[in-house]
């Protein structure tokens, strides 16, 4: 393995030690699985999530007629 030297905030560090405590995982190893989950998904920049969202735009349709109106409604339905 490779030493290497990161800079955490000051909330990032406790959260982290909070896990490593809660899971016995050591926060190396945590930090470890972060950056493989980065390296796995590829890190997309802004401007490539603003295209996929424009991309996706008008692609989905609920049949609903009054979703503008009645979204909360719809959103917190509980039998979808």
């Amino acid at each position: 393995m490779i030493r290497t030297q990161i800079q955490l905030t000051e909330a990032q560090a406790v959260a982290l030690k909070r896990l490593s405590a809660r899971t016995g995982l050591s926060m190396a190893e945590l930090i470890r699985r972060g950056v493989d989950r980065v390296l796995e998904n590829g890190a997309v920049d802004r401007d490539e999530l603003w295209r996929r969202s424009i991309a996706a735009l008008g692609k989905f349709h609920s049949g609903q007629t009054d979703l503008a109106e009645n979204h909360d409604l719809y959103a917190f339905e509980k039998d979808w």
